[in-house]
């Protein structure tokens, strides 16, 4: 059977401040790492669905990331928005030995694929 992840090494954990997030880049594909002070963490996609925000520099509560843009909220783990038609892809993420670990789906290869998908969910 074929491995459709990638194990990614995004890093140490200390480099994400607790209660913030940070932005990575994987395979072109900026994706926000969060650390919430209620512990965890959550990766998603970095960009907002509704005017393109950067996720990783909105606060941070009660599992939800605010887009410092407009305001959007959503949920860390599920990526799903305050509208039923928001969402963002979600990430598998995890500390292992003070390192930020990351499952990363082979298949997301170029923006035109990532494009095409969104438009599917629609």
């Amino acid at each position: 059977m074929m491995n459709n992840f990638k194990m990614i090494h995004l890093g140490k954990l200390e480099q994400i401040p607790l209660g913030q997030g940070q932005c990575f880049i994987v395979n072109d594909l900026a994706i926000a790492v969060f650390r919430p002070r209620s512990g965890g963490l959550f990766a998603m996609e970095n960009r907002c669905p509704h005017r393109g925000g950067p996720l990783a520099e909105g606060i941070i509560g009660m599992d939800k990331v605010v887009c410092p843009l407009h305001g959007h909220k959503f949920d860390l783990a599920l990526g799903q928005g305050m509208e039923k038609h928001e969402c963002v892809r979600t990430f598998k993420v995890w500390e292992e030995s003070g390192k930020i670990m990351m499952e990363y789906p082979v298949y997301i290869l170029n923006q035109e694929k990532r494009n095409q998908e969104c438009l599917a969910q629609l």
